[in-house]
């Protein structure tokens, strides 16, 4: 199983927005053969050992896939053009994504 990240910088303020685009998203990726699940993750900042960490500017996106294959056929696919024909709105990024791919080699749960 692979999962893929795109770490996208969020600017100041479209936090709310950025969520929204996500909400009323087209919802084709859930059909695509190999798909795993979708996370959409929102930075929170922390006290830890009396330090604040985390709360970046980046939001991330995860999608867990059976293959590379899987992911490869679904960014190649008319549905992934679809899904992502929608403008974003000027501003509403504070730089470039980082997207990464990851085999997952070990997993555990509660």
């Amino acid at each position: 199983m692979i999962v893929v990240s795109n770490r996208i910088p969020v600017a100041k303020g479209h936090e709310e927005e950025f969520a929204d685009r996500f909400r009323n998203r087209a919802h084709l990726v859930e059909g695509h053969p190999g798909f795993v699940r979708l996370e959409i993750c929102r930075p929170q900042p922390v006290s830890f050992h009396g330090e604040q960490m985390g709360g970046s500017a980046y939001h991330v996106v995860l999608t867990y896939w059976e293959s590379k294959e899987h992911f490869m056929s679904w960014v190649q696919s008319e549905d992934f053009r679809t899904a992502h024909a929608q403008r974003t709105p000027e501003g509403m990024f504070a730089g470039e994504s980082v997207f990464e791919l990851h085999e997952i080699i070990q997993t555990a749960q509660a």
